[in-house]
């Protein structure tokens, strides 16, 4: 993966690959897990330490090839008895339907081993499911270790096994390293079980994609894309219309009601939900949003933060976490928000900062108005009481409490508490000063025309003018 960052905790639709292998195998009851880790340990253990359920792992400080990981886990365990999964942290599209399947059948012949396969258009690279002419599988031969007869078959082994406890340990007790690689392979195991007697199974999938792993960036790519893929195309049945499912993004955890209508290059991540009727996008990322019924949203990006029913946001806005828009409220274009309330009906239409505020119902924000929150070392609030008017380009300096029914005028900077019914003026008294072009400015283009606007000054008329011109033209020739 070239990153400093372990590959099973890369993710595929906002979850890692590691969450999605422990939920498939979760999701049949085991009575223990292991993870086995090696290279980034403390990565791995750390994001495992997080998880609501327990998950233990065994280290393996030498890493001699997969059965040398499973014996590393046995160890772990200890004596036991029934069944085991083996499954691997880099197949991230493996289900627990998959598994539930595989562990039917494998109790349901009374088979010791049975491995996950599948037959793939091009088998390069995996190792080939071995079978006698009765169609009873012998054994798995990995790719570099096959003859050219072998190389012919497209039944591949998924690496996904599932082994009777007491047949693993024999098994893994007879491996070697007299192979291609030189490391003890897992699945060197099935052939032993044969040749002891035992029964070996193969449950095999249709969905090839339940069998592929990821070991680059470009076939995680292909991995996010597909789950995405079916991600659109479960929220498309449950009644949520996507315009363009290529271009839209949903992780696992997003949940949508119906009639909720995506439009083109829409990411929707985290614990996003999105309420019925609503309208988002196109060009809109919402990330751990709350957002009520029929909202829209066009060309914003909002990150933890609720949003009430009918409110519209954008385009262009900027919803910071914190931000909880009421019913029916407006946060409009080029306007960034941050801990902030702004009430039912609330508007801030046009180019506004708002910051750790708390607006009221009715309240109007002009064009330009800043929430001046900071003060070089601390944050304060600004409180907008109910029904207030606060004009275009002021600045609200917390903190500041304005009342409900209080109008602030334009350009202001307000820095005092303003009360109910009070008109707030903080700017300085304009003065013109007469004839101060054409004393400081007179060969400009605003000199001039201050000139022929002066009071006194003829002015002529269209058709003067047009005749004077003909008359410059006629001398000129």
């Amino acid at each position: 993966m070239k990153s400093s960052r372990s590959k099973v905790l890369h993710e595929v639709c906002g979850r890692t690959m590691l969450d999605r292998a422990l939920d498939a195998v979760e999701g049949l009851g085991p009575q223990r897990t292991v993870v086995v880790v090696g290279h980034r340990r403390e990565q791995v253990e750390e994001h495992l330490a997080a998880l609501p359920f327990a998950i233990e792992t065994a280290f393996q400080a030498e890493q001699r090839g997969t059965g040398h990981a499973v014996a590393v886990a046995l160890e772990q365990l200890g004596e036991l008895s029934g069944e085991v999964i083996v499954t691997y942290a880099d197949v991230p599209l493996l289900s627990s339907h998959t598994l539930e399947a595989m562990l039917s059948q494998h109790r349901q012949y009374g088979d010791q081993v049975t491995v996950l396969t599948a037959q793939v258009p091009d088998p390069t690279g995996y190792g080939r499911i071995l079978r006698d002419e009765a169609g009873h599988v012998q054994g798995i031969v990995e790719h570099k270790d096959a003859d050219e007869e072998q190389l012919l078959i497209n039944e591949i082994n998924s690496g996904i096994l599932l082994f009777d406890a007491v047949a693993l340990r024999e098994g893994l007790s007879h491996l070697d390293t007299n192979n291609a690689q030189g490391e003890l392979y897992l699945t060197d195991v099935l052939g032993i079980a044969r040749e002891r007697g035992n029964r070996v199974g193969a449950y095999t999938t249709t969905d090839l994609w339940q069998t592929e792993g990821v070991n680059d960036r470009a076939q995680l790519a292909r991995m996010n894309a597909e789950q995405n893929r079916r991600l659109c195309h479960h929220w498309m049945r449950e009644g949520v219309t996507i315009l363009d499912p290529a271009t839209t993004w949903i992780h696992e955890s997003v949940t949508l009601e119906e009639d909720v209508t995506l439009l083109p290059n829409t990411h929707l991540e985290g614990a996003t939900s999105i309420g019925a009727g609503s309208v988002i996008g196109p060009e809109v990322t919402l990330t751990d949003a709350g957002v009520g019924r029929d909202c829209r949203i066009v060309r914003s990006h909002v990150l933890l933060s609720e949003i009430g029913d009918g409110a519209e946001v954008g385009p262009y806005a900027y919803l910071r976490p914190g931000s909880q828009l009421g019913s029916q409220a407006k946060v409009g274009t080029f306007v960034e928000t941050k801990n902030s309330q702004i009430g039912d009906g609330a508007k801030v239409p046009h180019q506004s900062y708002v910051g750790d505020a708390a607006i009221g119902a009715g309240v109007n924000i002009g064009a330009g108005v800043i929430f001046a929150n900071y003060d070089g070392v601390s944050k304060h609030r600004t409180t907008v009481g109910e029904g207030a008017f606060v004009g275009s380009n002021s600045t609200l300096v917390a903190p500041l409490e304005i009342a409900g029914g209080s109008f602030v005028a334009g350009g202001s900077a307000i820095t005092d508490a303003v009360g109910a019914g009070e008109l707030a003026i903080g700017r300085a008294r304009q003065r013109n000063i007469p004839d101060w072009v054409e004393r400081n400015r007179p060969d400009t283009v605003t000199g001039r025309v201050a000139r022929d606007q002066a009071p006194g000054t003829p002015q002529q008329s269209t058709a003067q003018q047009d005749d004077a011109s003909s008359a410059a033209r006629e001398e000129d020739q």
